[in-house]
């Protein structure tokens, strides 16, 4: 209940943020959605499985949404974004139905060659895809109205944040949920789940169509608020950023994705700004320290501290 609060707090906070500074707005959109994408990550992680790939499905929910932006124009933003995140769902459920049956380097490594695949089909075929180009999406209509650009952008903005602080409860109900105890387990003692009577590979592959929708989710987003698609955005590297946040932020609590994703996009920008052409080695070497002295993350940092606090009192 106290994160929760938190986070609704820290939301309103950023809308604050993003009015008294417009600029803002979309640093911020983009914050959220990498914070989505990597709350996937982290439901992996909950079961000790790691994914390099699973910016396929981001990419596999923005190319939709393109696709349907232009073959009907006259489509609401709301329902381009539920098109590509249904998409992405029904992609992760036939890829998981492959993929779990494999773990640790085999799982995360099956998914990089899958996405691999789908990165070389979007580059090669130019005439459907755009190629490398990418594809544009006209603004759309958002919830039944026309909306100039920065209305647009402070639209999607909320429409981000309100999106966040759902899933984030969502998110966090299932762990504590039996689903997501048995998620759990499958990183302690996969063993003894079976013992149980419980399939752990289709508990995995319910927590990895979560994931895929939560990537999906993002991609949408991150599409509508670009205006643009490319196969950049199913790169390996795209995965990699994911997996940087949910590390950063930890798997101790869903708002530690979006923790994660906020202090990685301003560090990354502020970096960018500051040793233009170095900023990866400014990401690299707060990665290597966070491994090191907090290897749960920040929000393992936060827990720790609140537990000391409790004790003390």
């Amino acid at each position: 209940m106290r994160s929760t609060l938190v986070a609704v707090v820290a939301s309103a906070l950023l809308l604050g943020l993003a009015l008294a500074f417009p600029w803002l707005k979309i640093p911020l959109i983009l914050s959220l959605c990498y914070g989505l994408a990597a709350l996937g990550i982290v439901v992996l992680l909950r079961a000790g499985q790691i994914s390099f790939g699973h910016a396929m499905y981001a990419c596999i929910s923005g190319y939709v949404v393109a696709f349907a932006g232009q073959r009907f124009p006259g489509l609401d933003g709301l329902v381009l974004i539920a098109l590509g995140t249904f998409a992405s769902v029904l992609a992760g459920m036939l890829i998981g139905a492959f993929v779990v049956r494999y773990r640790e380097i085999f799982f995360g490594m099956l998914n990089l060659a899958i996405s691999m695949v789908l990165f070389t089909v979007l580059g090669k075929f130019y005439g459907l895809t755009g190629g490398t180009d990418g594809l544009r999406i006209q603004r759309p209509t958002l919830g039944g109205f026309t909306l100039g650009r920065d209305a647009f952008e402070l639209s999607l903005l909320v429409l981000v944040v309100l999106a966040s602080l759902l899933v984030i409860w969502a998110v966090q109900r299932y762990f504590r949920s039996s689903g997501g105890q048995a998620l759990a387990a499958i990183k302690t003692n996969e063993t003894r789940l079976e013992y149980l009577g419980v399939s752990a590979k289709k508990v995995l592959w319910k927590g990895y169509v979560l994931s895929a929708s939560l990537c999906g989710l993002s991609g949408a987003l991150f599409g509508l608020s670009q205006g643009l698609v490319t196969p950049e955005m199913g790169y390996w590297l795209r995965s990699g950023e994911f997996v940087f946040i949910a590390i950063l932020g930890g798997a101790g609590h869903a708002v530690g994705a979006f923790v994660g994703a906020l202090l990685y996009e301003f560090l990354k920008m502020y970096a960018a700004a500051l040793v233009s052409g170095s900023w990866q080695i400014v990401l690299g070497v707060i990665l290597i320290v966070i491994i090191y002295f907090l290897p749960k993350g920040l929000t393992g940092l936060m827990r720790k501290r609140r537990l000391a606090a409790e004790g003390g009192a």
